[in-house]
């Protein structure tokens, strides 16, 4: 991948009328390539449906973006406007000057997605102010308490074999649901272990069956592990707002269109 210097890209909405909402999207992780699939979907929701999109990312002094330097990701003041953040983070050790600008967004109880690796999305070894965000605290920290799940493990093989979505059939007329049919999500990542049943405040939307291996149409595995399957995204409430998160996401997830014969 060309490393570019980026302070951060903003994607200014083409719609003509009322002021766009304001999206904050954050990226940095090593392995799922967030800092190509957040510029991706800022594109999307900036030009197709009118948001006024910011991204961010893991920079080195340079400004060079590098997903590997987990203590710096400047910009972060944008969250101060935001009317929703999108974090795709991967046990970030962010300084408290950065980390009071997240804080500051998610504590009064204001929008978010999860992406992929937010259920892990800090890992804070120098700070007592934000410790409770850790992944790896008691009580899950940010991923358990604010998502509602932290990470936990691989449940399919990584690189190996990848996932397909099934509604909850309990959920199948959520507006979120919409224009989604059953079997018709696909992703190259592999699905991840949660624990059942989730927080009593999170609603799952979406199933994930382990396929046999990295192609949309692979058959499932066969025995316990997709018996019942994980839930890979679910909505919750946090303070009272509103949050949706997945265990779904990378950078080549975005060029996959619906997939047909897969229920």
């Amino acid at each position: 991948m060309e490393r570019r210097a980026f302070v951060g890209s903003l994607l200014a909405a083409p719609l003509v009328g009322a002021a766009p909402k304001n999206i904050v999207l954050v990226s940095g992780d090593e392995e799922y390539r967030s800092e190509e699939m957040l510029p991706q979907l800022a594109r999307i929701l900036s030009q197709r449906h009118g948001f006024r999109c910011t991204v961010l990312y893991a920079l080195d002094p340079d400004g060079t973006i590098n997903p590997d330097r987990r203590d710096n990701t400047p910009g972060l003041e944008a969250l101060g406007s935001a009317d929703l953040l999108v974090l795709h983070t991967r046990m970030r050790d962010l300084p408290d000057s950065q980390m009071k600008h997240l804080a500051d967004y998610i504590e009064p109880g204001r929008p978010i997605v999860g992406l992929r690796t937010a259920t892990h999305a800090f890992e804070l070894k120098t700070s007592e102010t934000y410790a409770r965000y850790n992944w790896n605290r008691p009580n899950g920290g940010f991923g358990r308490v604010v998502l509602g799940e932290t990470w936990i493990r691989h449940h399919g093989t990584h690189a190996v074999e990848s996932t397909r979505g099934v509604w909850n059939a309990e959920q199948a007329r959520h507006a979120i649901l919409r224009g989604v049919g059953s079997g018709e999500v696909w992703s190259s990542t592999d699905v991840y272990a949660v624990s059942q049943p989730l927080p009593a405040d999170c609603r799952p939307l979406i199933q994930g069956l382990v396929l046999t291996g990295m192609n949309p149409g692979d058959p499932a595995v066969e025995g316990p592990r997709n018996d019942p399957p994980m839930p890979i995204l679910w909505t919750k409430s946090y303070k009272g707002a509103r949050v949706v998160a997945t265990t779904l996401g990378t950078a080549r997830d975005l060029l996959v269109r619906r997939i047909g014969g897969c229920s």
